[in-house]
């Protein structure tokens, strides 16, 4: 437990609707972050990744659960409380057309942390500065640009050194490479690994796309509809996949090797994900789950070790996978027996 970071706690969030449902964004969200991995997590658009790390990083406020970093609650926090806590914690946001002024010099962007927290001023700043810039491999020169002269994979550069200006201990990424081409993706990820291994920095890495997430990832969370319902290290979660809904997008992921893609099992998972405002009962993914049967709609799988898993690999289904099933041939049956 002293390797902990990060610890969230049945978090829960939840947002208002005019109509006067509640969207359910964040479900009882329990997970740690260790010092020095990567975690990914990973999910369809609007399961709650992006919430749940506002909330890790406390521009949410939480419903309900806590939030914990290096030993010390955070989610109860005042603004001027969490002032020194944002020293550690950091975002790199995903648009890195939208997150950065575009009024502003690149130099006083990126210099904001240091005025913020009163750190250094003129010229000790612009030097400062300059080799963040460096560092993320861009020209010092640069520093008086705006941000539209740049292209976007520069601009999430910029994004970069302004979140390592302070040297934080945790970094949240909020999917920082899917709106960039494929090529650039590589160089930011590249990027964000060797300044990892530098300053001994933490990762929590949100994306939707696998691929990505493999690649950067010690750990993997897997998210739907507001909860976790596989978490387990990288190399178990693709090589011995237990939740129905960590197999399916397994099975989207794209191959290169054409007779590969043909002969590979395919999950096509029927229907759309239902309402944040009116979740399912039960397990969440029973309404679009091949193996769902009668007691997934009855109660609430806990995520647990299941099978013979090692304690990190946990897993929230009353009906796992075992190594070798083939669920393109399975059919739900929710009828009681």
């Amino acid at each position: 437990m002293n390797d902990v970071l990060l610890k969230v706690d049945d978090v829960r969030k939840e947002f208002p609707t005019h109509s006067k449902e509640v969207v359910h964004a964040v479900d009882g969200v329990s997970l740690e972050v260790h010092k020095g991995e990567t975690l990914g997590l990973v999910g369809e658009t609007g399961c709650g990744k992006s919430t749940l790390a506002r909330c890790m990083a406390h521009l949410y406020d939480v419903t309900s659960g806590s939030v914990w970093f290096d030993g010390k609650e955070i989610s109860t926090l005042s603004r001027r409380a969490m002032r020194p806590v944002r020293r550690e914690v950091q975002v790199i946001f995903q648009d890195p057309y939208g997150s950065l002024n575009p009024r502003r010099r690149v130099g006083s962007i990126i210099g904001d942390p240091f005025a913020i927290h009163g750190i250094a001023s003129g010229l000790e700043r612009k030097k400062k500065v300059q080799e963040l810039m460096e560092l993320v491999g861009l020209n010092p020169e640069h520093y008086n640009r705006f941000p539209a002269e740049f292209s976007g994979g520069q601009r999430q550069r910029i994004g970069v050194a302004r979140a390592l200006a302070l040297r934080p201990k945790l970094v949240i990424c909020d999917e920082p490479v899917s709106a960039l081409d494929v090529s650039i993706q590589a160089q930011i990820i590249n990027l964000l690994a060797d300044l990892q291994k530098e300053f001994d920095l933490t990762y929590v890495f949100i994306s939707h796309d696998l691929s990505v997430v493999r690649h950067v990832s010690d750990r993997i969370a897997v998210m739907y509809l507001g909860k976790i319902v596989e978490l387990a290290p990288t190399h178990e979660l693709f090589g011995q996949t237990r939740h129905p809904y960590t197999r399916a997008l397994l099975s989207a992921l794209p191959v290169a090797d054409p007779d590969t893609a043909d002969s590979r099992e395919q999950i096509i998972l029927g229907g759309d994900i239902p309402a944040a405002t009116n979740p399912p009962e039960g397990c969440r993914f029973h309404t679009r789950c091949p193996k769902a049967r009668a007691d997934c709609a009855a109660g609430e799988p806990p995520l647990i070790s299941v099978l013979d898993d090692q304690q990190d690999h946990r897993t929230a289904c009353f009906h796992p996978l075992t190594i070798g099933e083939d669920m393109s041939t399975a059919v739900p049956d929710l009828k009681a027996s």
